[in-house]
């Protein structure tokens, strides 16, 4: 755990000690949306095979629309998810690496 805070205090760091142009700046942000997106699409996918999991209730019969609602309850809570706080953790961790060469580039180029 020490680890993940320390490569995040590293990064926080390494951009607070370079010159970062207003592209670069716009590039990271694009780059950490990017990873916030897709750590949503990935809980929602995550939620639908554990949904795909419980077996079908036949008592009440076939709602029509339970699977449209359901899915759209699945979207809106993996976004949530992934916008409060950290998310899940996996944005972090993609931006990191996304951005490693990123950063070693920018302090070089210093």
């Amino acid at each position: 755990m020490s680890e993940i805070i320390d490569l995040k205090t590293k990064a926080i760091e390494q951009t607070k000690n370079t010159n970062i142009t207003g592209r670069e700046k716009e590039d990271l942000h694009k780059i950490k949306k990017a990873c916030k997106d897709f750590e949503s699409v990935f809980t929602y996918y995550l939620f639908k095979t554990m949904r795909q999991t419980i077996p079908q209730n036949t008592l009440l019969g076939n709602m029509s629309g339970k699977g449209t609602y359901n899915m759209l309850m699945d979207q809106k809570v993996a976004e949530e998810l992934s916008n409060k706080g950290g998310g899940l953790g996996l944005q972090k961790i993609l931006f990191e690496q996304l951005t490693k060469n990123y950063m070693k580039e920018a302090i070089q180029k210093d």
